[in-house]
C-alpha cells in the first residue's frame, strides 16, 4: 500500500509529501491522519530545524477529497464535517505554532484546504503554474484549516472576502503580487529544490529564535501592545539563554561568521 505521506530527511531538514498524485493530493482521513500526527512528532523533535511541505506530481493538493466527503455525506452520520475538529484544527494549529521554519513548496493547484495548509506555512514557494482557488464556497462551506485567519494577514480583510466569496482562482503572478507566495520562480521544476534550498538555510539558523519569532507574531496579531511586549520580554528571556546567542555575539565581537547549533 502506497503511504499517503512520504518523509523524507536531508540533514535538519524534513520533507513531507502529500502522495496521492492520482487524486491531485486531496486530502481524506489516511493522509490527514498522517499529516497531523507526523507534525506532532516533529514539534518535539530537536534533529528537525525546517520543515518543507510539498505534493507529490504535479499539485500541492486540491483539498479535502470530495469523493470521500460524498460517502460520508450518504452515510448520514450526525457530523459530516466532524473532520474539521477531529483533523484540520489539530493540523492548523501544529503548522502555525510549529517551533521551526516551514516552507511550503507550491507547485501546481492549491485549493481549498489545500490553500489553507500553504498559508499556515511561514514562506511559500511557487512557480508559473502555481494556483490558489479558495474553493470552500464553491461547494457551500466557508473557510476552515485556519484561512479565516491565515489569508486576512496575508492580503488584508477586503482580499480575503472577495477569494473566499468568488472562489475564483489566483495565477501565480497575482498570487506573488498580493504576497500569497514569498518567491516565484520562473521553473515550476525548480519549485521544490528552491524550498528545499530556502529550508536548509533556515535549518543553519538561530531555531530556538526562530520558534520564538513565529510565538511573537502570533501574540501580537491578535493582542495588544501590552501583550506584544510581554511576549518579546518572554522570548528574550528564552533566547538569551542559548548556546546560540552567547556563541553568535561573541563571533559578532571578533568578526566572525556564527555558527548555530538551533539550541
Amino acid at each position: 500500500m502506497t503511504e499517503p505521506l512520504l518523509v523524507d530527511r536531508t540533514d535538519a531538514v524534513v520533507t513531507l509529501t502529500l502522495n496521492r498524485p492520482s487524486a491531485m493530493n486531496s486530502l481524506d482521513v489516511a493522509l490527514k491522519e498522517a499529516l497531523r500526527d507526523t507534525l506532532a512528532e516533529l514539534e518535539a523533535d530537536r534533529a528537525c530545524r525546517a520543515v518543507v511541505l510539498a505534493g507529490a506530481g504535479g499539485s500541492f493538493s486540491a483539498g479535502q477529497d470530495l469523493r470521500e466527503h460524498v460517502r460520508t455525506l450518504e452515510s448520514g452520520v450526525a457530523d459530516p464535517l466532524g473532520t474539521v475538529p477531529a483533523h484540520y484544527n489539530p493540523i492548523a494549529a501544529r503548522l502555525a505554532n510549529l517551533p521551526k521554519p516551514v516552507v511550503a513548496a507550491v507547485r501546481g493547484m492549491a485549493a481549498g484546504a489545500g490553500a489553507s495548509l500553504a498559508f499556515l506555512a511561514d514562506f511559500r514557494i511557487g512557480g508559473p503554474g502555481t494556483r490558489f482557488l479558495m474553493a470552500f464556497a464553491g461547494v457551500g462551506l466557508a473557510a476552515d484549516t485556519g484561512a479565516s485567519w491565515t489569508l486576512p494577514r496575508l492580503v488584508g480583510h477586503a482580499k480575503a472576502v472577495e477569494l473566499l466569496m468568488l472562489a475564483e482562482p489566483v495565477r501565480a503572478e497575482e498570487a506573488n503580487r498580493l504576497g500569497l507566495l514569498t518567491r516565484l520562480v520562473d521553473d515550476d521544476e525548480q519549485v521544490l529544490p528552491a524550498a528545499q534550498e530556502l529550508a536548509a538555510r533556515l535549518a543553519a539558523g538561530p531555531t530556538v529564535a526562530y520558534g520564538a519569532i513565529k510565538r511573537q507574531l502570533s501574540i501580537a496579531d491578535a493582542g495588544t501592545l501590552a501583550d506584544a511586549l510581554a511576549a518579546e520580554a518572554q522570548a528574550q528571556a528564552i533566547c538569551g539563554a542559548t548556546t546560540d546567542h552567547r556563541e553568535a555575539t561573541m563571533a559578532f565581537v571578533n568578526k566572525q561568521k556564527p555558527t548555530f547549533a538551533g539550541h
